[in-house]
Protein backbone atom coordinates (compact mmCIF):
# COMPACT_ATOMS: atom_id res chain seq x y z
CA UNK A 1 0.00 0.00 0.00
CA UNK A 2 1.26 3.19 -1.20
CA UNK A 3 2.32 5.53 2.10
CA UNK A 4 2.01 9.59 2.35
CA UNK A 5 5.13 11.59 2.99
CA UNK A 6 4.68 13.23 6.60
CA UNK A 7 5.61 17.44 6.46
CA UNK A 8 9.00 16.25 8.59
CA UNK A 9 10.00 14.29 5.45
CA UNK A 10 9.08 16.67 2.41
CA UNK A 11 11.59 19.48 5.07
CA UNK A 12 13.97 17.04 4.78
CA UNK A 13 13.48 16.89 0.80
CA UNK A 14 13.59 20.54 0.40
CA UNK A 15 16.56 20.75 3.04
CA UNK A 16 18.60 18.75 0.59
CA UNK A 17 17.17 20.03 -2.61
CA UNK A 18 18.55 23.75 -0.62
CA UNK A 19 21.97 21.47 -0.07
CA UNK A 20 22.93 21.10 -4.10
CA UNK A 21 21.43 17.04 -3.71
CA UNK A 22 20.36 15.35 -7.07
CA UNK A 23 16.62 13.87 -7.04
CA UNK A 24 18.50 10.21 -7.37
CA UNK A 25 21.11 11.39 -4.57
CA UNK A 26 17.99 12.33 -2.11
CA UNK A 27 15.87 9.32 -2.92
CA UNK A 28 19.16 7.18 -1.75
CA UNK A 29 20.03 9.32 1.33
CA UNK A 30 16.59 9.15 2.50
CA UNK A 31 15.77 5.56 1.45
CA UNK A 32 12.68 6.95 -1.17
CA UNK A 33 11.81 6.10 -4.35
CA UNK A 34 13.38 8.37 -6.80
CA UNK A 35 10.27 8.65 -8.76
CA UNK A 36 8.60 9.83 -5.78
CA UNK A 37 11.25 12.80 -5.43
CA UNK A 38 10.80 13.67 -9.10
CA UNK A 39 6.99 13.63 -8.07
CA UNK A 40 7.46 16.32 -4.97
CA UNK A 41 10.33 18.32 -6.57
CA UNK A 42 7.35 18.64 -9.51
CA UNK A 43 4.84 20.21 -7.00
CA UNK A 44 7.99 22.51 -5.27
CA UNK A 45 8.77 24.14 -8.77
CA UNK A 46 4.63 24.56 -9.62
CA UNK A 47 3.80 25.65 -6.16
CA UNK A 48 5.32 29.27 -6.99
CA UNK A 49 7.58 29.36 -4.24
CA UNK A 50 10.80 29.31 -3.43
CA UNK A 51 12.27 26.10 -1.45
CA UNK A 52 13.37 28.89 1.51
CA UNK A 53 10.00 30.11 1.75
CA UNK A 54 8.83 26.51 1.32
CA UNK A 55 11.21 25.54 4.53
CA UNK A 56 9.52 28.22 6.81
CA UNK A 57 5.98 26.77 6.15
CA UNK A 58 4.45 25.21 8.53
CA UNK A 59 4.07 21.46 8.66
CA UNK A 60 -0.34 21.96 8.34
CA UNK A 61 0.65 24.26 5.52
CA UNK A 62 2.98 21.46 3.28
CA UNK A 63 0.36 18.95 4.30
CA UNK A 64 -2.04 20.94 2.23
CA UNK A 65 0.51 21.79 -0.57
CA UNK A 66 2.12 18.44 -0.98
CA UNK A 67 -0.08 15.27 -1.14
CA UNK A 68 2.01 13.09 -3.67
CA UNK A 69 1.93 9.70 -2.46
CA UNK A 70 5.15 6.96 -3.01
CA UNK A 71 4.20 4.73 -5.85
CA UNK A 72 6.66 1.73 -4.68
CA UNK A 73 5.23 -1.44 -2.47
CA UNK A 74 7.98 -1.44 -0.25
CA UNK A 75 6.22 -3.92 2.01
CA UNK A 76 5.69 -6.66 -1.09
CA UNK A 77 9.33 -5.93 -2.06
CA UNK A 78 10.68 -6.03 1.66
CA UNK A 79 9.03 -9.71 1.78
CA UNK A 80 10.73 -10.93 -1.05
CA UNK A 81 14.12 -9.75 -0.94
CA UNK A 82 14.15 -11.49 3.11
CA UNK A 83 13.00 -14.43 1.67
CA UNK A 84 15.60 -14.42 -0.98
CA UNK A 85 18.04 -14.34 1.43
CA UNK A 86 16.89 -17.42 2.87
CA UNK A 87 17.44 -19.29 -0.85
CA UNK A 88 20.32 -17.70 -1.46
CA UNK A 89 21.45 -19.56 2.11
CA UNK A 90 19.57 -22.98 0.99
CA UNK A 91 21.05 -23.14 -2.17
CA UNK A 92 23.76 -25.39 -1.13
CA UNK A 93 21.62 -28.25 0.39
CA UNK A 94 21.42 -31.72 -2.00
CA UNK A 95 18.33 -30.90 -4.28
CA UNK A 96 17.79 -27.78 -4.02
CA UNK A 97 15.04 -26.42 -6.84
CA UNK A 98 14.10 -22.66 -7.46
CA UNK A 99 10.43 -24.12 -7.64
CA UNK A 100 10.22 -25.46 -4.50
CA UNK A 101 11.15 -21.98 -2.78
CA UNK A 102 8.96 -20.32 -4.97
CA UNK A 103 5.83 -22.23 -3.94
CA UNK A 104 6.70 -21.90 -0.39
CA UNK A 105 6.82 -18.08 -0.91
CA UNK A 106 3.39 -18.34 -2.95
CA UNK A 107 1.43 -19.83 0.30
CA UNK A 108 3.46 -17.57 2.72
CA UNK A 109 2.85 -13.94 1.23
CA UNK A 110 -0.30 -12.30 -0.01
CA UNK A 111 0.20 -10.63 -3.14
CA UNK A 112 3.57 -12.86 -4.05
CA UNK A 113 5.38 -11.84 -7.48
CA UNK A 114 5.45 -14.05 -10.46
CA UNK A 115 7.75 -16.59 -11.20
CA UNK A 116 9.60 -15.19 -13.62
CA UNK A 117 9.91 -11.87 -11.25
CA UNK A 118 10.87 -14.41 -8.89
CA UNK A 119 13.82 -15.34 -10.43
CA UNK A 120 14.83 -12.00 -12.26
CA UNK A 121 14.89 -10.05 -8.69
CA UNK A 122 17.26 -13.38 -7.41
CA UNK A 123 19.42 -13.45 -10.38
CA UNK A 124 20.35 -9.74 -10.11
CA UNK A 125 21.12 -9.47 -6.20
CA UNK A 126 23.20 -12.48 -6.33
CA UNK A 127 24.54 -12.65 -10.53
CA UNK A 128 27.65 -12.57 -9.08
CA UNK A 129 30.09 -12.73 -6.22
CA UNK A 130 30.23 -8.96 -4.39
CA UNK A 131 32.88 -7.15 -3.53
CA UNK A 132 33.67 -4.96 -0.92
CA UNK A 133 32.50 -1.11 -2.11
CA UNK A 134 35.01 1.77 -1.07
CA UNK A 135 32.83 4.44 -0.26
CA UNK A 136 33.92 8.13 -0.91
CA UNK A 137 33.67 10.65 1.65
CA UNK A 138 32.92 14.38 1.06
CA UNK A 139 33.94 16.88 3.47
CA UNK A 140 30.45 18.05 5.95
CA UNK A 141 28.49 15.35 4.28
CA UNK A 142 28.10 12.68 7.02
CA UNK A 143 28.11 12.07 10.30
CA UNK A 144 28.51 8.57 11.59
CA UNK A 145 27.40 7.52 15.18
CA UNK A 146 27.01 4.46 17.36
CA UNK A 147 27.13 2.93 20.43
CA UNK A 148 30.31 1.02 21.77
CA UNK A 149 29.73 -2.58 22.50
CA UNK A 150 31.96 -2.68 26.02
CA UNK A 151 31.17 -0.47 28.63
CA UNK A 152 32.62 1.36 31.15
CA UNK A 153 32.07 1.82 34.79
CA UNK A 154 30.81 3.92 37.32
CA UNK A 155 31.59 2.74 40.98
CA UNK A 156 29.28 3.08 44.00
CA UNK A 157 31.38 5.36 46.73
CA UNK A 158 29.10 3.24 49.54
CA UNK A 159 28.93 -0.07 48.12
CA UNK A 160 32.10 -0.50 45.85
CA UNK A 161 29.57 -1.82 43.17
CA UNK A 162 30.58 -0.67 39.71
CA UNK A 163 27.12 0.07 37.41
CA UNK A 164 28.13 -0.16 33.53
CA UNK A 165 27.72 2.98 31.25
CA UNK A 166 27.09 3.00 27.37
CA UNK A 167 29.81 5.01 25.31
CA UNK A 168 28.82 6.93 22.17
CA UNK A 169 31.17 7.40 19.24
CA UNK A 170 30.63 10.00 16.64
CA UNK A 171 33.04 10.04 13.29
CA UNK A 172 33.18 12.63 10.68
CA UNK A 173 34.34 10.32 7.96
CA UNK A 174 36.38 12.95 5.53
CA UNK A 175 38.66 14.02 8.34
CA UNK A 176 37.65 11.06 10.71
CA UNK A 177 38.12 13.39 13.52
CA UNK A 178 36.17 11.63 16.34
CA UNK A 179 34.00 12.39 19.45
CA UNK A 180 33.56 10.19 22.25
CA UNK A 181 31.06 10.66 25.37
CA UNK A 182 29.94 8.22 28.19
CA UNK A 183 26.61 8.15 29.43
CA UNK A 184 23.75 6.27 31.27
CA UNK A 185 21.97 3.80 28.62
CA UNK A 186 20.99 4.22 24.99
CA UNK A 187 17.42 5.25 25.25
CA UNK A 188 16.31 7.89 22.92
CA UNK A 189 17.16 10.82 25.20
CA UNK A 190 20.42 10.36 26.35
CA UNK A 191 21.27 9.24 22.50
CA UNK A 192 20.12 13.03 20.90
CA UNK A 193 21.64 14.76 23.71
CA UNK A 194 24.83 12.52 22.69
CA UNK A 195 24.21 13.90 19.19
CA UNK A 196 23.74 16.86 20.15
CA UNK A 197 26.51 17.52 22.10
CA UNK A 198 28.78 15.78 19.10
CA UNK A 199 27.56 18.76 16.75
CA UNK A 200 28.60 21.42 19.53
CA UNK A 201 31.93 19.72 19.71
CA UNK A 202 32.46 19.69 15.84
CA UNK A 203 31.39 23.14 15.86
CA UNK A 204 28.86 22.83 12.88
CA UNK A 205 26.20 20.41 11.31
CA UNK A 206 26.81 18.09 8.90
CA UNK A 207 24.36 17.56 5.80
CA UNK A 208 23.44 14.27 7.16
CA UNK A 209 23.68 12.03 10.29
CA UNK A 210 24.07 7.92 9.28
CA UNK A 211 23.04 6.16 12.09
CA UNK A 212 22.99 2.47 13.11
CA UNK A 213 19.33 0.79 13.60
CA UNK A 214 18.94 1.53 17.14
CA UNK A 215 15.75 1.33 18.90
CA UNK A 216 16.13 5.10 19.83
CA UNK A 217 16.61 6.36 15.88
CA UNK A 218 14.96 4.04 13.93
CA UNK A 219 11.19 2.93 14.80
CA UNK A 220 10.70 -0.27 12.06
CA UNK A 221 14.37 -0.83 10.42
CA UNK A 222 14.17 -1.55 6.91
CA UNK A 223 17.03 -1.86 4.07
CA UNK A 224 15.11 0.25 1.57
CA UNK A 225 12.92 2.70 3.44
CA UNK A 226 13.67 3.02 7.39
CA UNK A 227 10.80 4.71 9.72
CA UNK A 228 12.65 7.37 11.85
CA UNK A 229 12.15 7.83 15.34
CA UNK A 230 9.91 11.35 15.49
CA UNK A 231 11.55 12.71 18.47
CA UNK A 232 14.86 12.09 16.45
CA UNK A 233 13.74 13.29 13.12
CA UNK A 234 12.24 16.70 15.17
CA UNK A 235 16.68 17.05 16.33
CA UNK A 236 17.45 16.61 12.65
CA UNK A 237 15.15 19.19 11.97
CA UNK A 238 16.00 21.76 14.35
CA UNK A 239 19.79 21.35 12.79
CA UNK A 240 18.70 21.49 9.28
CA UNK A 241 20.24 18.18 8.78
CA UNK A 242 18.41 14.12 7.64
CA UNK A 243 19.24 11.37 9.40
CA UNK A 244 20.05 8.26 7.02
CA UNK A 245 20.01 5.13 9.24
CA UNK A 246 22.93 2.48 7.80
CA UNK A 247 20.89 -0.49 5.06
CA UNK A 248 20.62 -3.57 7.04
CA UNK A 249 22.39 -6.40 6.11
CA UNK A 250 25.13 -3.94 4.58
CA UNK A 251 28.31 -3.90 7.26
CA UNK A 252 30.30 -1.76 4.62
CA UNK A 253 28.10 1.74 5.34
CA UNK A 254 29.15 1.68 9.38
CA UNK A 255 32.98 0.08 8.66
CA UNK A 256 34.43 3.75 9.69
CA UNK A 257 32.67 4.25 12.90
CA UNK A 258 33.00 0.72 13.64
CA UNK A 259 36.90 1.01 13.08
CA UNK A 260 36.93 4.27 15.11
CA UNK A 261 34.98 2.22 18.25
CA UNK A 262 37.89 -0.48 17.68
CA UNK A 263 40.34 2.88 18.10
CA UNK A 264 38.31 3.86 21.38
CA UNK A 265 39.18 0.70 22.85
CA UNK A 266 42.52 1.01 22.17
CA UNK A 267 42.87 4.97 22.99
CA UNK A 268 40.61 5.50 25.60
CA UNK A 269 39.40 2.42 27.08
CA UNK A 270 42.98 0.71 27.76
CA UNK A 271 44.64 3.67 29.34
CA UNK A 272 41.49 3.87 31.48
CA UNK A 273 41.38 0.61 32.84
CA UNK A 274 43.25 0.88 36.43
CA UNK A 275 41.28 4.22 37.25
CA UNK A 276 37.98 4.57 39.08
CA UNK A 277 35.38 6.60 38.59
CA UNK A 278 32.32 7.99 40.65
CA UNK A 279 30.53 10.00 38.63
CA UNK A 280 29.40 10.18 34.70
CA UNK A 281 30.91 13.50 34.82
CA UNK A 282 34.40 12.57 36.32
CA UNK A 283 34.66 10.10 33.77
CA UNK A 284 33.85 12.33 30.53
CA UNK A 285 36.38 14.64 31.82
CA UNK A 286 39.11 11.70 31.44
CA UNK A 287 37.51 10.96 28.11
CA UNK A 288 37.84 14.57 26.92
CA UNK A 289 41.26 14.40 28.08
CA UNK A 290 42.47 11.26 25.94
CA UNK A 291 40.33 11.97 23.06
CA UNK A 292 42.02 15.15 22.22
CA UNK A 293 45.44 13.43 22.57
CA UNK A 294 43.96 10.76 20.56
CA UNK A 295 42.38 13.56 17.78
CA UNK A 296 46.18 15.00 17.32
CA UNK A 297 48.04 11.86 16.60
CA UNK A 298 49.65 12.09 13.13
CA UNK A 299 48.46 9.42 10.31
CA UNK A 300 51.18 7.42 9.19
CA UNK A 301 50.47 7.95 5.75
CA UNK A 302 48.35 11.42 5.62
CA UNK A 303 51.12 12.82 7.94
CA UNK A 304 48.55 15.22 9.51
CA UNK A 305 46.26 14.44 12.17
CA UNK A 306 42.44 14.39 12.79
CA UNK A 307 42.17 17.82 14.22
CA UNK A 308 44.60 18.94 11.32
CA UNK A 309 42.20 17.84 8.39
CA UNK A 310 39.37 18.64 10.33
CA UNK A 311 40.44 22.36 10.99
CA UNK A 312 41.84 22.64 7.44
CA UNK A 313 39.72 19.93 5.51
CA UNK A 314 36.20 19.49 6.79
CA UNK A 315 34.98 22.42 8.93
CA UNK A 316 34.53 24.58 6.78
CA UNK A 317 31.79 22.62 4.87
CA UNK A 318 30.08 21.96 8.12
CA UNK A 319 26.28 24.23 8.63
CA UNK A 320 26.74 26.59 11.19
CA UNK A 321 25.02 25.46 15.09
CA UNK A 322 21.16 27.45 15.35
CA UNK A 323 22.20 29.76 18.20
CA UNK A 324 20.23 28.31 21.10
CA UNK A 325 21.16 23.95 21.73
CA UNK A 326 18.19 21.69 21.31
CA UNK A 327 16.15 20.73 23.84
CA UNK A 328 14.89 17.24 23.68
CA UNK A 329 10.90 17.25 22.85
CA UNK A 330 8.86 14.43 24.30
CA UNK A 331 4.95 13.88 23.22
CA UNK A 332 1.47 13.58 24.81
CA UNK A 333 -1.72 13.04 23.56
CA UNK A 334 -4.60 15.38 25.34
CA UNK A 335 -8.41 16.50 25.03
CA UNK A 336 -8.91 19.97 25.48
CA UNK A 337 -12.00 19.84 28.60
CA UNK A 338 -14.76 21.60 28.94
CA UNK A 339 -13.02 24.88 30.92
CA UNK A 340 -10.74 25.13 28.08
CA UNK A 341 -7.30 23.12 29.22
CA UNK A 342 -5.56 20.61 28.42
CA UNK A 343 -4.14 17.83 31.63
CA UNK A 344 -0.77 17.70 31.32
CA UNK A 345 -0.25 14.09 32.66
CA UNK A 346 3.83 14.16 33.61
CA UNK A 347 3.16 17.15 36.07
CA UNK A 348 -0.46 16.64 36.50
CA UNK A 349 -0.90 20.00 35.62
CA UNK A 350 -3.58 22.11 33.38
CA UNK A 351 -2.85 24.50 30.60
CA UNK A 352 -5.31 26.57 28.52
CA UNK A 353 -5.97 26.56 24.75
CA UNK A 354 -8.09 28.97 22.57
CA UNK A 355 -11.93 27.88 24.21
CA UNK A 356 -13.07 27.53 20.27
CA UNK A 357 -10.72 23.89 20.64
CA UNK A 358 -13.08 22.62 23.15
CA UNK A 359 -13.61 18.93 23.20
CA UNK A 360 -10.74 18.35 20.22
CA UNK A 361 -8.18 16.02 20.21
CA UNK A 362 -4.28 17.76 20.45
CA UNK A 363 -1.22 16.62 20.79
CA UNK A 364 1.31 18.38 23.51
CA UNK A 365 4.59 18.99 22.87
CA UNK A 366 6.83 19.45 25.69
CA UNK A 367 10.09 20.39 26.77
CA UNK A 368 12.24 20.84 30.43
CA UNK A 369 11.56 24.72 29.73
CA UNK A 370 8.01 24.90 27.28
CA UNK A 371 4.59 23.09 26.21
CA UNK A 372 3.22 23.73 22.64
CA UNK A 373 -0.27 22.57 21.83
CA UNK A 374 -0.56 21.76 18.45
CA UNK A 375 -4.15 20.73 16.70
CA UNK A 376 -4.02 19.12 13.18
CA UNK A 377 0.26 19.91 13.25
CA UNK A 378 -0.76 23.85 14.08
CA UNK A 379 0.26 24.73 17.39
CA UNK A 380 -2.58 26.65 18.90
CA UNK A 381 -0.73 27.36 22.37
CA UNK A 382 2.40 28.03 23.96
CA UNK A 383 3.18 27.91 27.71
CA UNK A 384 6.51 28.26 29.92
CA UNK A 385 6.49 24.46 31.81
CA UNK A 386 5.26 25.06 35.63
CA UNK A 387 6.34 21.97 37.03
CA UNK A 388 4.42 22.49 40.19
CA UNK A 389 1.69 19.94 40.61
CA UNK A 390 -1.94 20.49 40.16
CA UNK A 391 -0.76 24.11 38.79
CA UNK A 392 -3.46 25.77 36.27
CA UNK A 393 -1.00 27.58 34.04
CA UNK A 394 -3.87 30.27 31.94
CA UNK A 395 -2.69 32.81 29.34
CA UNK A 396 -5.47 35.22 29.60
CA UNK A 397 -6.39 36.06 25.39
CA UNK A 398 -7.46 31.72 25.52
CA UNK A 399 -10.82 32.82 27.74
CA UNK A 400 -13.49 33.52 26.12
CA UNK A 401 -15.66 37.08 27.48
CA UNK A 402 -17.21 35.00 30.44
CA UNK A 403 -14.01 33.32 31.56
CA UNK A 404 -11.96 36.36 31.01
CA UNK A 405 -14.42 38.32 33.87
CA UNK A 406 -13.79 35.87 35.66
CA UNK A 407 -10.45 35.89 35.55
CA UNK A 408 -10.31 39.42 37.28
CA UNK A 409 -12.14 38.29 40.23
CA UNK A 410 -10.52 39.41 43.44
CA UNK A 411 -11.32 41.03 47.04
CA UNK A 412 -10.23 44.41 45.73
CA UNK A 413 -12.32 43.98 42.72
CA UNK A 414 -16.08 42.94 44.74
CA UNK A 415 -15.10 45.63 47.31
CA UNK A 416 -14.84 48.33 44.47
CA UNK A 417 -18.46 47.15 43.16
CA UNK A 418 -19.64 47.15 46.68
CA UNK A 419 -19.21 50.68 47.04
CA UNK A 420 -21.47 51.66 44.99
CA UNK A 421 -24.58 50.83 47.19
CA UNK A 422 -23.31 51.99 50.64
CA UNK A 423 -20.64 51.44 53.33
CA UNK A 424 -23.13 48.35 54.75
CA UNK A 425 -22.42 46.37 51.51
CA UNK A 426 -18.88 47.00 51.50
CA UNK A 427 -18.71 45.87 54.92
CA UNK A 428 -21.11 42.48 53.99
CA UNK A 429 -19.12 41.63 51.51
CA UNK A 430 -15.61 41.73 53.57
CA UNK A 431 -17.27 39.82 56.09
CA UNK A 432 -18.33 36.85 53.46
CA UNK A 433 -14.75 36.96 51.88
CA UNK A 434 -13.30 36.57 55.48
CA UNK A 435 -15.63 33.60 56.28
CA UNK A 436 -14.46 30.92 53.98
CA UNK A 437 -11.43 29.07 52.97
CA UNK A 438 -12.16 28.70 48.90
CA UNK A 439 -12.13 32.36 47.25
CA UNK A 440 -14.44 30.99 44.54
CA UNK A 441 -17.24 30.21 47.02
CA UNK A 442 -16.89 33.53 48.60
CA UNK A 443 -16.83 34.98 44.69
CA UNK A 444 -20.09 33.34 43.43
CA UNK A 445 -21.87 34.48 47.54
CA UNK A 446 -20.65 38.18 47.09
CA UNK A 447 -21.72 37.96 43.27
CA UNK A 448 -25.66 37.05 44.32
CA UNK A 449 -25.61 39.83 47.08
CA UNK A 450 -24.69 42.15 44.80
CA UNK A 451 -27.14 41.09 42.21
CA UNK A 452 -29.63 41.92 44.95
CA UNK A 453 -29.71 45.35 44.15
CA UNK A 454 -31.67 44.99 40.62
CA UNK A 455 -34.67 44.16 42.11
CA UNK A 456 -34.53 46.39 45.89
CA UNK A 457 -32.71 48.83 44.83
CA UNK A 458 -29.07 50.05 46.60
CA UNK A 459 -30.84 51.79 49.53
CA UNK A 460 -33.10 48.79 50.31
CA UNK A 461 -30.12 46.84 50.07
CA UNK A 462 -27.75 48.96 51.89
CA UNK A 463 -30.31 48.89 55.34
CA UNK A 464 -30.96 45.23 54.96
CA UNK A 465 -26.69 44.88 55.11
CA UNK A 466 -26.54 46.88 58.27
CA UNK A 467 -29.54 45.53 59.45
CA UNK A 468 -27.71 41.64 59.06
CA UNK A 469 -24.73 43.28 60.58
CA UNK A 470 -26.28 44.36 63.93
CA UNK A 471 -28.01 40.77 63.93
CA UNK A 472 -24.35 39.64 63.26
CA UNK A 473 -25.56 37.47 60.18
CA UNK A 474 -23.99 39.13 57.18
CA UNK A 475 -24.65 36.46 54.98
CA UNK A 476 -26.17 36.13 51.46
CA UNK A 477 -29.41 34.18 52.02
CA UNK A 478 -29.83 36.06 55.13
CA UNK A 479 -29.94 39.37 53.57
CA UNK A 480 -31.81 38.16 51.00
CA UNK A 481 -34.87 36.94 53.30
CA UNK A 482 -34.38 39.96 54.74
CA UNK A 483 -35.56 42.01 52.14
CA UNK A 484 -37.86 39.33 50.55
CA UNK A 485 -40.09 39.66 53.53
CA UNK A 486 -39.95 43.49 53.71
CA UNK A 487 -38.43 43.52 56.93
CA UNK A 488 -35.67 46.65 56.12
CA UNK A 489 -38.84 48.56 55.66
CA UNK A 490 -40.05 48.91 59.39
CA UNK A 491 -39.05 52.18 60.89
CA UNK A 492 -37.20 50.81 63.86
CA UNK A 493 -34.58 49.52 60.93
CA UNK A 494 -34.33 53.02 59.45
CA UNK A 495 -31.36 54.86 59.90
CA UNK A 496 -30.70 56.14 63.53
CA UNK A 497 -29.57 59.68 61.48
CA UNK A 498 -33.15 60.73 61.52
CA UNK A 499 -33.39 60.96 64.93
CA UNK A 500 -31.46 63.11 67.11
CA UNK A 501 -31.60 60.55 69.95
CA UNK A 502 -33.14 57.32 70.45
CA UNK A 503 -36.75 57.75 72.71
CA UNK A 504 -35.15 54.58 74.70
CA UNK A 505 -32.90 54.76 77.32
CA UNK A 506 -29.11 53.73 77.76
CA UNK A 507 -29.37 50.43 80.10
CA UNK A 508 -26.79 47.42 80.39
CA UNK A 509 -30.14 45.30 80.74
CA UNK A 510 -31.79 46.69 76.95
CA UNK A 511 -31.10 44.50 74.26
CA UNK A 512 -31.67 46.64 70.75
CA UNK A 513 -34.25 45.37 67.95
CA UNK A 514 -31.99 42.94 66.42
CA UNK A 515 -31.97 40.72 69.25
CA UNK A 516 -35.49 39.80 68.46
CA UNK A 517 -34.91 39.32 64.60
Amino acid sequence: MANKLDPMDIKQILVLINDGFSNRKIGATLGISRNTVNSYVQQFKSSGYSIGELLNFEETRLNELFTSKTTVDTSRHDDLMRYIERVKAARSHPGFTFQHHYNEYVNNVSNPYSYTQFLEHFHRKYSKAKGSMKLEHIAGHEMFVDFAGKKLGIADKDTGETKPVEVFVSILPCSQYTYVEACATQNRNDFISCCKNALHFYGGVPKAIVSDNLKSAVTRASKHEAVINRCFKDFASYYGCVINPTRVYAPQDKALVENAVHLTYQRIYYPLREMTFFSIEELNREIRRLLTEYNKLLFKRKEASRLELFQTIERGYLKPLPAEQYEIKEYRRAKVQKMGYVYFSPDKSYYSVPYRYIGKQTQIHYTQKHIEVYYNHQRIAIHQRNHTTGSYNTNSDHLSSTHQSYLGWNPDYFKNKAAAHGEHVVSCVEHILASVDYPEIGYKRVTGLLQLHKAYGSGRLNRACKMALNAGIPSYTRIKNILKNNMDKALIFYDESDSAQSHIPMHHNIRGASSYS
